[in-house]
């Protein structure tokens, strides 16, 4: 029996078939002695994301909408030809990451809140250019937009985490439902989805509704205040589409609420975390055409109390293999393959906004158990493994840190 310290019943018997039960994680008491030191190597204003180059140097982008080249010492340069960006709450700058070609070609992916026309409309883009490094200077040229929504609306959580294949043929990017609610559930919309695409923004071959398009016009909606609201939240505009809809043709998986969190395991498997509300951040084992169930269940309320059906009463839908309740408020994910910290070849590790603190998860196949997590005293967004096997964290704040995780 695997799971006696959570106190948890492990597997439930339907029948003669066991089926695993869900874990939360939520109520585990962070774990003594950190066996890492953690140091400060810089300051940035609300860092989101860290992308390695191969040489140790990093790129680190800052939601207010700037991109920096920093040395692993701290020294920091400024990159240009950023696209502008609508900042505002969770929206902004947000994920960068390098391309399958970096080596050959320069090439990263910016993901980002696009500005729309209308003040305090936006939607999630992601463009790719290529990086120029000189001797003091450092820029991004001949950025293209390659997939954007086009249903520019109002409403933070775009998602935004971008995973690229193991074949590193496709790339995965997540949506998420701009605090919509009911969009995640519209196969017309890509707001509360994960798209699987090709390098240039195009529908991947061999998606569960390849080659199918959507409607041509969309409700729009504003964010309701639960989920009990959305089910009538006024029609604020309509959007007709220029072209082809090809949404159901981009789609992978559908039922997301704010997945901020997208990586591969080792053996391939795809694994998301995304935020509940009042409680229900979950971790997801992402299989295509699943769909994961916002905001028709959650192992959690709305903000205001309204409740929300339990997973466990629609099992036509794709539970979390782990949910947290009282949260742990997700920046990110990825799997460690360093050698700095052999034991925890093979480990998850997830970023705690809420928690503050950096949580290990033990994922086996298409089973995931937690492991430790630590509290580190500030709001952990982003987690990234440097080419030396190091960790590095940066800090969700206006003068947040960029640390150095060694072992003690």
């Amino acid at each position: 029996m695997p799971f006696p310290k959570f106190g948890l019943i492990p597997w439930l018997l339907l029948g003669a078939t066991p089926v695993l039960a869900q874990i939360n994680a939520g109520t585990l008491p962070p774990t003594p002695s950190p066996p890492f030191k953690l140091t400060k190597v810089a300051q940035f204003d609300l860092p989101w994301r860290i992308a390695f180059l191969p040489d140790g140097r990093m790129l680190i982008t800052e939601k207010i909408g700037k991109l920096f080249l920093a040395t692993p010492s701290g020294q920091k340069l400024e990159v240009t030809g950023v696209p502008p960006v609508q900042y505002q709450d969770q929206n902004g700058l947000l994920g960068v990451y390098l391309a399958p070609s970096y080596s050959s070609d320069g090439a990263i992916y910016l993901t980002y809140s696009e500005p729309g026309q209308d003040p305090g409309t936006s939607s999630l883009a992601l463009a790719r250019a290529t990086l120029r490094i000189g001797t003091d200077t450092a820029s991004l040229e001949d950025l293209k937009v390659v997939w954007h929504d086009p249903i520019k609306g109002k409403g933070g959580q775009v998602g935004a985490a971008v995973a690229f294949s193991p074949d590193q043929k496709f790339l995965f990017l997540t949506a998420g439902d701009r605090q919509r609610f009911t969009p995640a559930q519209d196969p017309n919309q890509p707001a509360g989805k994960i798209l699987r695409l090709t390098p240039d923004g195009k529908p991947a071959p061999g998606n569960p509704m390849g080659g199918k398009t959507g409607a041509r016009s969309v409700p729009v909606i504003d964010p309701p205040r639960d989920t009990e609201a959305a089910k009538t939240a006024p029609i604020v505009r309509t959007y007709d589409f220029d072209g082809p809809n090809l949404t159901p043709s981009e789609t992978w998986t559908s039922g997301h609420r704010t997945p901020y969190g997208l990586a591969f395991a080792p053996d391939g498997r795809l694994w998301e975390l995304e935020h509940g509300p009042r409680g229900g951040d979950e971790l997801n084992l992402i299989e295509p055409g699943k769909n994961y169930g916002w905001p028709l269940v959650s192992y959690a309320v709305n903000y205001d109390g309204v409740p929300i059906a339990s997973p466990d009463t629609r099992p036509d839908l794709a539970k979390p293999v782990i949910y947290w309740t009282p949260v742990l408020a997700p920046g990110n994910l990825m799997f460690y393959s360093g050698a700095m910290f052999p034991q925890w070849k093979g480990s998850a590790f997830a970023t705690g906004l809420v928690s503050r603190a950096l949580h290990r998860i033990e994922v086996h196949g298409a089973t995931a158990t937690p492991a430790e997590h630590w509290t580190v005293g500030f709001r952990v967004r982003d987690v990234a493994q440097a080419p030396d096997g190091a960790l590095w964290l940066i800090e969700d704040e206006h003068e947040g840190g960029l640390y150095r995780l060694t072992p003690k």
